[in-house]
């Protein structure tokens, strides 16, 4: 904590950014991208007599063809020529995210990350991350996605449970879809997002339990008989799987009278991947 911080005289903590990007974190992002992408531009090739910063054939060509064709969507042969220079690609860049919307950067910054070189990826992720935990951004980087989440304990419990859900293919494959309707911040899907997530545990438990046409409520029931789920957590379990079942539950037909929030989705990625990694665990340690 910083001097003026600790007597007062400044804010040691800011606002949560929810919808907004003050200075400090726009900065901290577009540093992030020029240490782990921009200041790393390589063109092997050198061509006598021209310049050696053009951007075909570098190993940003192809990040710069995906944001012209997929990202703008403008022609291709209006990508400049060369890397640097105000005029050139990189200005080009710096300009659009220094006078971009707060949801666009969080758009630019996601998208880098799907289509930029796949070996600084995970550095880019994880410097985004701590850049937007600094600055008190409502937002993190999860599973390659920016979802609104912002506690970086939330965020290790997530990906604890992609990760470790890797036999269990069907858990992996709900848990990776409740956070692209998540953290699609044009259209997001609640509902359905919570959906996956239930899903997830509901596949999980068939799993374990080898009774793949059991119902959630049964396989816990199979879990406790085994010792393996505590009664409390099959309780807790039972009751929000219950929500999602009941009159105006997600999955009911009269579903469209819901009234669902990102927290609600939230809450419910976050407790049914704590719920996985608990299970994966306990069964692995059986």
């Amino acid at each position: 904590m910083r001097f003026s911080q600790r007597m007062g005289i400044t804010s040691a903590e800011k606002i949560v950014q929810i919808e907004s990007i003050d200075e400090d974190l726009r900065n901290s992002l577009w540093s992030a991208l020029s240490a782990i992408y921009w200041r790393k531009f390589n063109r092997p090739k050198y061509d006598m007599g021209t310049r050696c910063d053009r951007v075909s054939g570098s190993n940003l060509d192809g990040l710069f063809t995906a944001l012209w064709l997929h990202y703008f969507k403008r022609p291709i042969d209006t990508i400049p020529a060369l890397f640097h220079d105000e005029n050139n690609a990189l200005g080009r860049i710096r300009k659009y995210f220094f006078s971009a919307e707060w949801f666009e950067i969080y758009d630019f910054i996601e998208f880098v990350a799907e289509y930029g070189p796949k070996e600084r990826k995970d550095d880019f992720i994880v410097a985004c991350n701590s850049f937007l935990e600094r600055e008190n951004s409502g937002y993190r980087f999860v599973n390659g996605k920016i979802v609104g989440i912002s506690s970086s304990d939330e965020v290790s419990e997530i990906e604890s449970a992609i990760s470790s859900s890797t036999p269990y293919y069907g858990v992996k494959q709900h848990l990776s879809s409740a956070i692209s309707l998540l953290s699609d911040r044009q259209n997001p899907d609640y509902r359905n997002s919570i959906k996956e997530s239930i899903s997830a545990v509901e596949s999980l438990c068939k799993s374990i339990s080898g009774n793949d046409s059991a119902t959630l409520g049964a396989a816990l029931k199979e879990l406790e008989r085994r010792s393996q789920l505590h009664p409390a957590l099959k309780s807790a379990f039972s009751s929000l799987y219950g929500y999602t079942s009941d009159t105006g539950g997600i999955r009911h037909a009269l579903m469209e009278e819901s009234i669902l929030t990102g927290a609600d989705a939230r809450f419910m990625l976050i407790s049914c991947s704590a719920f996985v990694n608990y299970v994966i665990a306990s069964t692995s340690s059986a």
